[in-house]
């Protein structure tokens, strides 16, 4: 299992995975991964064997992407990092790939000094893997908010990085 940066070869992968886990995540179009991979500072997937297997998107502020969880976090936060969604195929989650690219995204924010990681998840309806995954990694809930036209709530989530 290697990770890399991601290239638009990629995209295809990436698109099938997120797919996969459409019922946790927004759809996702070419066009608009196109967009959020040209906005991202941290963008990359997780290989093995030749096949994409899991992948991690995240912004920081001053793009114009128009998510409500990412808005919301702009709206109380000077410098953070985004993770606009990460994806581990279903036939191999909790096998590390998440872990590790959340290992990566977390060095990456310590090592250009951003204070924080953020992200969501959804609590209604619930995700308690995604819960219990990111309490793994001192995300705390600093939020709640209603999306997709009231039918889901996510818990907006925050993970301080320490920079010592």
């Amino acid at each position: 299992m290697i990770t890399r940066p991601i290239t638009t070869s990629d995209f295809t992968d990436v698109l099938a995975l997120n797919e996969e886990s459409v019922r946790y995540l927004s759809p996702l179009s070419s066009a608009q991964l196109g967009k959020l991979h040209s906005q991202s500072v941290f963008h990359r997937v997780v290989e093995e064997d030749g096949l994409i297997i899991a992948f991690i998107l995240a912004l920081q502020p001053g793009t114009d992407y128009q998510s409500v969880n990412y808005q919301w976090f702009v709206e109380r936060y000077n410098r953070f990092l985004y993770i606009d969604r990460v994806v581990v195929s279903q036939r191999v989650q909790t096998q590390g790939a998440g872990s590790a690219l959340y290992r990566e995204v977390l060095a990456y924010a310590k090592e250009n000094h951003i204070p924080f990681v953020t992200c969501e998840f959804d609590i209604e309806p619930p995700n308690p893997i995604s819960e219990r995954f990111h309490k793994r990694f001192g995300f705390t809930e600093v939020g709640r908010q209603s999306v997709a036209d009231g039918r889901k709530t996510v818990s907006l989530q925050i993970s301080t990085v320490n920079d010592k």
